[in-house]
Order: C-alpha cells, then sequence, then structure tokens
C-alpha cells in the first residue's frame, strides 16, 4: 500500500526508496502518530465528514495497531514508507476500505509536525526527571560538604577560597536552568498545534480545530497553515536546550577529570564509575566524564547541523525536514543514556576535604587585604594597589602574605595596623561573602536548592 502515485507510471526506484523512507527512524512515532489519528477521526465525525460509526471502527482499528506496536508485534510491510503509511496500511488490513477514509483532508505534512511536536511534549518531562535526579545527588554531596574549603579560580588560576558546597551547587543552578528553559519551550508549544493545516492551504472540511488542539493537549492551533507544516523551530529549541545541557554535564565532567587527577587529589571515584587501562595496571581512567565531555560536541553537532538545513528552505513543507528526527532521537536518547551514570557517579564521588584545604594559598586572600584597608579608610582602587605591592614583596621575600612582619606591611603604607594578622584566615574570609548567593551564604543557597527541586511541577 502506498498513500500516493495514482499519477505515476512507474515503480519508485529502489535507490530513491531506500533514501526516501524513514520508517527506521520514525518508527518510535507510532504512539504518538495514532493518538493524532484517533484525534482526526474524532474531528472527522464532529464536522460530519464521516459516520459515528465509520469513527467507531477507525478507533477500535487504530488501537488495535498501537496494542500490537506496544507487544512488539507489529510487522512491517516492504511498502511502508514511513510511521504513517504502516499505520493505515495495517488500519486497513484490520477494518478494511473504512481506513481510506482516515486521512481525509489531512497531509503527512501535518500530520508528521504535529507527531514531532506530541513527540518532543511526553520526551521533555522524561529528560527532566533525569535532570533532577542529578540535580538532587549534586545537592546531597553538597550538603555534606558545606565546611569544606577548596581553591575557587578564574582562568583555571588560583582565585579565591571557596566551599566544596558552592562549587557543587554552581553546577545545580546550571542544571535548573536547563530544566527551566525545557519546560518554557514545552509550554510554548501548546500553543501550536499544526493539525488541520493539511498540506499548506489547510482543510477543505469544516474541522473544529480548537476542539482538535484540545482533544491532544494544546490549548490552540498553529495560527497559519503554510508556517505549521514547516515549523521546525521546537526541534530546534530542543536541539539548543540539548547542546547547552550538554556543555552544562561537559564543564561539570571536566571540574572532575582535574580534580580526580592525583595532582589534585580533590575528589576520588568510585570503581564503579571507573575503567581500567588495557596496558598499564594502575591506571583509574574517568570514562564516563571523559564521554560526556565528548558528547557534548556531538549536541552541538546536532543543533548546528539542523539550523543549517532549515535556513535555505523556501516556504512551505520541504522532504529537507525528514532530517529533523535523526538528530532530535539521538540528542534525546544521548542524554537519556549519559544522565544516570553521571548521577551514579556523583552519589559515588569521594571529596578528600584535607586534599583541598592543603592547596589553599595565602595569596587568595589578597583581595580581603584590600577589603581590610576599605575597612581602615583607603580607597578601593589605592588598597588594590597596596595588596599587590604586599603580594610582590613577600614573593620578594620567598614567604607567605601572614609572614610578612607588621614592619613590612607599614613600608607599604601606615593604614595598616597589628590587626592585619586577622586577614589570614581562610574559613573567615568564606564567612564574610554571606551575601545572597556567596560562598560564605551555602546554607541557604541549599535550602533554595531543595526548595526547586520539591517544587517542580509535572508538564504532562
Amino acid at each position: 500500500m502506498t498513500l500516493w502515485g495514482g499519477a505515476f507510471s512507474q515503480p519508485t526506484d529502489d535507490a530513491v526508496r531506500r533514501l526516501n523512507d524513514s520508517l527506521r527512524f520514525d518508527w518510535r512515532l507510532y504512539e504518538v502518530d495514532i493518538t493524532g489519528s484517533m484525534a482526526w477521526a474524532e474531528a472527522l465525525a464532529d464536522a460530519g465528514v464521516i459516520t459515528a460509526a465509520e469513527r467507531d471502527a477507525l478507533l477500535g482499528g487504530l488501537e488495535r495497531v498501537r496494542a500490537e506496536f506496544a507487544a512488539g508485534q507489529f510487522v512491517p510491510a516492504p511498502t511502508d514508507e514511513d510511521i504513517h503509511t504502516a499505520v493505515e496500511r495495517r488500519l486497513g488490513e484490520i477494518v478494511g476500505p473504512v481506513a481510506g477514509k482516515l486521512h481525509t483532508g489531512r497531509s503527512r505534512n501535518d500530520q508528521v509536525a504535529t507527531d514531532v511536536l506530541l513527540w518532543l511534549l511526553d520526551a521533555v518531562p522524561r529528560l527532566t526527571d533525569l535532570m533532577a535526579d542529578l540535580m538532587a545527588a549534586l545537592l546531597e554531596k553538597a550538603v555534606a560538604h558545606t565546611g569544606t574549603l577548596m581553591p575557587g579560580t578564574t582562568h583555571f588560576q588560583p582565585a579565591q577560597p571557596l566551599t566544596a558546597a558552592h562549587w557543587l551547587l554552581s553546577h545545580f543552578w546550571a542544571l535548573a536552568r536547563d530544566s527551566e528553559r525545557l519546560e518554557h519551550f514545552a509550554e510554548a508549544w501548546r500553543d501550536k498545534c499544526p493539525l488541520g493545516s493539511g498540506a499548506l492551504a489547510g482543510t477543505p472540511y469544516p474541522i473544529d480545530r480548537q476542539r482538535l488542539a484540545e482533544r491532544l493537549g494544546f490549548r490552540a492551533p498553529a495560527p497559519n497553515s503554510l508556517d505549521a507544516v514547516a515549523d521546525r523551530d521546537h526541534v530546534a529549541e530542543y536541539l539548543f536546550a540539548a547542546a547547552l545541557i550538554g556543555a552544562h554535564l561537559s564543564r561539570l565532567s571536566e571540574d572532575l577529570i582535574v580534580f580526580a587527577n592525583p595532582a589534585f587529589g580533590f575528589v576520588r571515584l568510585d570503581e564503579r564509575y571507573s575503567t581500567g587501562s588495557s596496558l598499564m595496571p594502575q591506571k583509574r581512567n574517568p570514562d564516563p566524564l571523559e564521554l560526556a565531555r565528548g558528547k557534548a560536541g556531538r549536541l552541538v553537532g546536532h543543533l548546528a547541523g539542523l539550523l543549517t538545513t532549515l535556513k535555505g528552505l523556501p516556504a512551505g513543507y520541504n522532504k529537507d525536514l525528514q532530517e529533523d528526527k535523526e538528530p532530535l532521537f539521538d540528542a534525546h536518547d544521548t542524554l537519556i543514556t549519559l544522565l544516570p551514570p553521571l548521577t551514579g557517579l556523583i552519589g559515588a564521588l569521594t571529596l578528600v576535604p584535607e586534599r583541598m584545604r592543603a592547596a589553599l594559598d595565602e595569596g587568595m586572600l589578597a583581595t580581603d587585604l584590600a577589603d581590610y584597608l576599605v575597612s581602615r579608610g583607603v580607597p578601593f582602587r589605592q588598597a588594590h594597589g597596596l595588596a599587590g605591592r604586599a603580594v610582590r614583596l613577600a614573593e620578594q621575600k620567598g614567604v607567605s602574605l601572614s609572614a610578612l612582619t607588621l614592619d613590612d606591611y607599614r613600608t607599604l603604607s601606615d593604614a595598616f595596623g597589628p590587626d592585619v594578622a586577622q586577614v589570614f584566615d581562610f574559613d573567615a574570609a568564606v564567612a564574610r561573602r554571606a551575601v545572597f548567593g556567596g560562598t560564605g551564604e551555602v546554607a541557604g543557597q541549599i535550602e533554595r536548592a531543595r526548595a526547586w527541586l520539591s517544587g517542580r511541577k509535572p508538564l504532562s
């Protein structure tokens, strides 16, 4: 069975069929394709295009097709170009000629646009749930390390002391933004149901598109039929969100790869989340983290590829748009596969507080030294310069900042007093940064993170 070809005198070349057919990858759309077809059958009956008996026959047949797919019993035929052809062909075998009425007023153009959008609306909560699991693991680890100090860096150079909890939560909040972005996209997508747009110009039958959209869980139909069949913004948005999730996971992974290196020794990976070397018995390789870092490039590539495909298309549906599904499905599968092992890795991760604290250097308190001078009335720009001169003097003497004598400091400025020694306390430096969101306010940040996780709302 084919859905077209009456005007053709020759069959499609086999090589073209292999290029054109998409069942090998759009198979996974069967659930949403059948859902959309059932809603369309209802809409046709409401419009008086088919009878109630015909509608019931179509609905019953489609349920049988759905059950065959779900049970793994569906057998494709050589003529099945895509999921739409496969479903309609099998429907005809079950209910007979009435199956030919299902496609009345509908095109595969608006059908596939609806399928992909419905699939995405189902996919987003599956992904955000897995992201929440990873975020919960980061939060749990942060709770255990609110008092663990570590070097914070900028430009990957020692900068200021932080709590390990603050570092862990920096990755939590990046993922929170990713999750919120997906949820916002998904809510916006519910305003634009493509079904009823036909091939490009709309359907000639009196379909109530608002009611049809609501049957499928949308708030409204797409406002322009020509745009609706060509719109793949939702795929691009999902791929952008996926690429950014990949980038955030890659940054977390890079931190852990570096910190797990014995030269740092800040963290130890559990053996279950490491691999060994076929040659070097001593090796503990962070393969899950390296794969996370590598897969970020794969996800970015999918986004770049789709945007390049979309940029030159004329108005309306074009077969180029078939290229949306493979990157979409692969991006989703990549993240669904990647997130659970990363969650397990974080849960089993061991932080090494003594190594983290040992890596702190008094040079990281140079800003605190400048702030000390500010508290004694010195303008910050002048205080910054004096603190820098103190750093240079300590380097010249080969000592730490705290080892400089009061006389040493007084050679730089009379603003230094006997209490300058109080500056050189890492715990106090952290505690001073108790502003909202600062490392000294990490207890409040933990409570906000808990509230964020507990306040998540289901999208479906």
